[in-house]
């Protein structure tokens, strides 16, 4: 027969116990942990993107609005024998909803961007 293993901790000092006394409370404490730092990470993602990141989200935005007006439009000419009229307006309608994307775009990600604490703000007209 084999013998039992051992699941005695090494005696440190006065304590030995059960190698697993606490196990499920540090499982249970890691899992807080991550779920919190998860949900962190996920609000403050905004917060975070670089520059090169806003720069290419707002300009896929404004090229999918021209490209998606443009397409409708030929789509629209070829069907109704109206070309190239449909083609130009559904164009310009995309160019201005594009424009409109990028300001509501760039408006929630300056939004959502604390300002740095240790800056020098600038002087107040009621200071002065």
């Amino acid at each position: 027969m084999k013998t039992p293993r051992k699941t005695e901790r090494p005696v440190s000092g006065n304590t030995a116990g059960p190698l697993t006394s606490d196990l499920q409370a540090r499982i249970q404490q890691a899992r807080r942990e991550e779920h919190l730092a998860g949900d962190k990470e996920f609000a403050s993602a905004s917060r975070d993107m670089s520059q090169l990141s806003r720069g290419l989200r707002l300009g896929s935005e404004f090229v999918a609005a021209v490209l998606v007006g443009a397409g409708l439009g030929y789509l629209l000419d070829m069907w109704l024998h109206t070309s190239p009229w449909l083609f130009l307006a559904m164009m310009l309608l995309g160019f201005v909803a594009g424009v409109m994307n990028v300001v509501r775009s760039a408006a929630q990600m300056n939004q959502a961007v604390l300002p740095p604490t240790d800056a020098p703000g600038a002087p107040d007209d009621k200071n002065e």
